[in-house]
């Protein structure tokens, strides 16, 4: 399993590589940590990590996937970013969530329709390519002004989460009427 988590606007990315009863071993970034959780009732836990102890409660926000994390002489907010958040991040917007004009999958799925190709120019909000996964269609949509400089895709096609879809560069020519 694979999550993003974001722990006070830091985000990384957390694999549990192996289980064995109660310890994980789990890869954050580049490095691995063996972690050994017991779950003492509800909201708290006991981890064993690098030969400590900690004791946590983990109590949800307001917000879905957030969650507050309190020990003793620490806390803080974590946000857990999986596929189902990215993707209904973006039903939200009902556009990109991308940075850079560079446009790529939330999560898996299928290419339904991609309506510019490479040298078009697009406007703020122009649809460019719709995707369906989990049995909804998403429109992504230009963020900015620009010229479609790549789409790596077509109609039809399975992507993959975070899978580029289409690179846009700015357009810097302003048009006089």
């Amino acid at each position: 399993m694979e999550l993003e988590l974001k722990i006070n606007n830091r985000s990384e990315i957390v694999k549990e590589v192996k289980r064995e009863g109660n310890v994980l071993t789990l890869s954050v970034g580049e490095k691995l940590y063996k972690v050994d959780i017991v779950k003492v009732s509800n909201e708290e836990f006991s981890i064993l990590l690098n030969g400590k102890s900690f004791n946590i409660e983990v109590i949800e926000a307001s917000k879905p996937k957030h969650y507050n994390v309190n020990a003793l002489y620490f806390k803080f907010e974590v946000e857990v970013i999986d596929n189902e958040s990215r993707y209904r991040q973006n039903r939200m917007q009902s556009g990109p969530i991308s940075n850079d004009n560079t446009i790529r999958s939330p999560m898996p799925g299928k290419v339904v329709k991609v309506y510019v190709k490479p040298g078009d120019r697009v406007e703020p909000g122009q649809p460019l390519i719709v995707l369906s996964a989990m049995k909804m269609e998403s429109e992504f949509k230009a963020g900015n002004r620009g010229i479609v400089r790549e789409v790596p895709v077509i109609e039809g096609e399975t992507v993959d989460t975070n899978q580029l879809l289409v690179i846009i560069d700015e357009d810097e020519t302003l048009e006089v009427d």
